[in-house]
């Protein structure tokens, strides 16, 4: 399932422009225009997504090993969502498609020295599935991943993973952060200093602020272009502009204030890279059975009193494209076929509340469930990145329009996240990237009543039995047809508020060559960062 070479060309072209760098004030510029304070060391600012670096503790931890060039994974995605051999240099399956045998790259070390084996992979997938188990990590890779054994074969350099389901390419599957490979007989502390084969090492992490980090002396893929890297965690996006623009950091993911990014793009001393793939920003709308928005009615008179459209062309600027269903419109899986059961109407929305007894009965401006005294109100948390903050008080903002009270809570992404598996929420913004393997059957899972994933407590008898077909067909026009055909249960039942669909960016000093957005946004720091010629 390829689902990327489909894209609307349009919509995933990068752009890059490149042009010339004046005097910075901050960290020592340099007169030949670097940031840094020599052209060892690279500055990369970025949102502080997790504090740990575990990739079994949580989803943002193991993107954050990945994104910051500490851990590799046996595959690795281009830019049309294609994996290419990275850690495994080849791989072999069986006519059913439920036993891979993955080659081991040979000459391949840890950056503490150990070299990679089969063994060594073995034990780094066998333990994140473990610590899910035990309830110690919530990546669950199982959502990605069923498999019944895992085998090692060092003298040969053989990995063999017999699934207890067809993949049509587990090669993809095992793409994704979340199999990133690590050391996990390695004695540092895994949340602090995870080993990994990538081209940097972390030497410290300063809580919450910045990690310090060391070129990997036994890395395996070429030359790593600086001796030193800084990542800076910027709490909010004006600030990530201000980092670049006063030199504090060589290059910056993500700067989602619209003016700010203009900014950059119409000065001479900046490259920009810019992306608009598989990303879509939503609320997740909790609807277990003693939460508010476990009513029908209140569901949909909410999602009728967003206004999309303006949220996303105005509050954001452009950041964001409108749209109805949790797939971005940009991927062929029948967008343009779906129908929209709650459009913008705000009158309409006070009228479905009114009829269903959704009233204020005592007149201070907001309503409560039947005249009963109490007024309904609801949690929305959100954080600082992509826009979620904008698009969460906007949309609260909309929602108290029809005398429904909302409190938008911001923390960060752990602390979210967190809140989000233990259901603690009523509301709750957050962007995923929804074809993570290529496909978006494991992100489609986060609506399926039975799996752990489930973290919003909705349930569709129908969607479930059509996600129980998606998982063992292998037919792509199939899986095209039902991925369509869930999509539209989701939108009539107003199972997620949609904010729209991200536009990605990278943008850096002219000083830095090679620091653009990918596709799959699981690869930030890389050796192709490297100072300008």
């Amino acid at each position: 399932m390829k689902v990327f070479k489909r894209i609307k060309k349009a919509m995933v072209a990068t752009l890059i422009a490149a042009m010339t760098l004046g005097t910075v004030t901050g960290c020592s510029s340099s007169k030949s225009g670097s940031v840094s304070a020599d052209s060892k060391t690279l500055n990369f600012g970025c949102t502080n997504f997790s504090d740990s670096l575990d990739p079994s503790s949580i989803v943002n931890a193991a993107w954050c090993v990945s994104r910051y060039g500490i851990g590799e994974g046996l595959y690795r995605f281009d830019q049309q969502m294609e994996p290419q051999p990275y850690l495994a240099d080849s791989v072999e399956s069986n006519d059913d498609k439920t036993e891979w045998t993955f080659h081991i790259r040979d000459g391949v070390k840890f950056s503490n020295g150990k070299d990679l084996t089969a063994s060594a992979v073995k034990k780094s997938i066998e333990y994140t599935f473990q610590q899910e188990k035990d309830g110690k990590g919530t990546a669950h890779p199982s959502q990605f991943l069923k498999y019944e054994t895992i085998e090692a074969d060092d003298e040969k350099g053989t990995l063999t993973i017999k699934t207890s389901q067809a993949y049509a390419d587990l090669s993809a599957v095992l793409s994704n952060p979340l199999f990133v490979i690590v050391d996990v007989d390695a004695d540092t502390d895994m949340a602090d200093q995870p080993i990994g084969t990538g081209p940097y090492a972390v030497e410290k992490k300063n809580e919450g602020t910045s990690l310090e980090m060391v070129a990997n002396e036994h890395y395996w893929n070429g030359e790593v272009p600086y001796e030193k890297l800084n990542i800076i965690f910027i709490k909010d996006a004006t600030s990530k502009y201000m980092a670049l623009e006063n030199g504090d950091v060589d290059v910056i993911e993500n700067i989602s204030n619209i003016s700010d990014l203009e900014k950059v793009k119409e000065s001479d001393k900046y490259n920009v890279s810019e992306v608009v793939g598989g990303r879509t920003g939503f609320a997740y709308i909790n609807q277990k059975e003693d939460r508010p928005l476990a009513n029908d009615d209140l569901r949909k008179a909410v999602l009728m009193s967003i206004d999309d459209e303006t949220l996303c062309n105005t509050t954001v600027g452009g950041m964001y494209e409108a749209g109805i269903s949790v797939l971005p419109s940009s991927l062929d899986y029948g967008y343009d076929k779906l129908k929209d059961a709650t459009p913008y109407d705000v009158e309409q929305a006070k009228k479905i509340l009114d009829e269903a007894g959704i009233v204020d009965s005592d007149g201070d401006g907001y309503r409560e469930f039947n005249g009963d005294g109490k007024n309904i109100e609801l949690s929305f948390l959100t954080y600082d990145s992509r826009c979620l903050k904008e698009f969460s008080e906007g949309s609260a903002a909309n929602i108290e329009k029809i005398g429904i009270k909302v409190n938008v809570q911001e923390t960060d992404a752990d602390t979210e996240w967190n809140k989000l598996t233990a259901g603690e929420y009523d509301l709750l913004s957050t962007n995923w990237l929804t074809v993570q393997v290529g496909d978006p059957v494991g992100y489609m899972e986060n609506w399926y009543s039975k799996s752990e994933a489930n973290y919003c407590s909705y349930k569709n008898d129908t969607y479930d039995k059509l996600y129980e077909q998606l998982l063992v067909e292998t037919d792509e026009d199939k899986i095209k047809d039902l991925v369509q055909e869930m999509q539209q249960i989701l939108v009539d039942d107003g199972a997620a508020l949609i904010h729209g669909y991200y536009k990605g960016n990278i943008c850096s000093t002219k000083s830095v060559e090679g620091a653009n957005v990918y596709t799959a946004d699981y690869y930030w720091i890389s050796t192709a960062i490297k100072p300008a010629e």
